[in-house]
């Protein structure tokens, strides 16, 4: 049974978001990845699911049956009240996305070197969530003429997930904030202790602070408060 919201609803749920978990199962080492998805999921407003190798395999695609695989895990692990609350998205495969559309997912994560937000747009229709990541202002500025509805930037700081040994900053990411005609999920790096920098933000994407965590469900929480703490100053 789909549990898809609307595109309007879909648009105001991305507009309030705060935390996007990045659901890779390989980050929750031993620990069954649905109990971890599960633990944080009171503390998220969207999932994107994207299984891959951590480090410098990461920039692979996932194939296409693991990323379908894995995202029906996500929406079958889902009550109809938290479906409905959290919008998933799948990775990288907009072919994907439109196959288990009818299932409930909202929409596709686009990199770079994917396939351009147009074709994806033409695919899954103007319903459809469509994200994309930027790593400076000039692909921030080219985003304002895409299809799309949502941007990531960063990294932010050093990440071993995506093998990156420098970050942006967080000044940059405001700076792509304010530059942006849509909203911007600051990635890369980002834990409990540096989440405050990125109050004028508003918006954080997340792996392995929450799925390698001893406590997802305290590091989620955490890093929530901290986030929404930063917002009131």
């Amino acid at each position: 049974m789909s549990h898809r919201l609307d595109g309007a609803a879909l648009r105001d749920r991305l507009r309030e978001a705060r935390v996007m978990l990045l659901f890779t199962p390989e980050l929750c080492g031993e620990r069954d990845p649905l109990e971890a998805l599960e633990a944080a999921l009171p503390w998220v407003d969207l999932i994107q699911v994207r299984p891959k190798p951590a480090g410098a395999a990461a920039s692979r695609i996932c194939p296409a049956r693991d990323a379908r695989d894995w995202t029906l895990r996500v929406l079958d692990a889902l009550s109809p009240a938290e479906a409905e609350r959290v919008p998933v998205l799948v990775d990288d495969r907009p072919d994907v996305a439109a196959v288990l559309a009818g299932r409930g997912v909202a929409g596709v994560h686009l990199g770079q070197s994917d396939a351009p937000p147009a074709s994806a747009r033409e695919l899954l229709g103007p319903e459809a969530l469509i994200g994309l990541s930027t790593r400076d202002p000039a692909q921030v500025a080219r985003a304002t003429v895409e299809p799309v509805d949502y941007l990531g930037f960063g990294p932010i700081h050093a990440t071993a997930t995506k093998g990156y040994e420098r970050g942006q900053g967080a000044d940059r990411a405001w700076i792509a904030c304010a530059a942006s005609a849509v909203p911007v999920f600051a990635i890369g790096g980002i834990a409990p202790d540096n989440v405050d920098e990125l109050g004028r933000v508003g918006r954080v994407a997340v792996g392995s602070a929450v799925l390698a965590a001893e406590d997802p469900a305290a590091a989620a929480r955490t890093l929530r408060g901290l986030l929404e703490s930063a917002l009131e100053e």
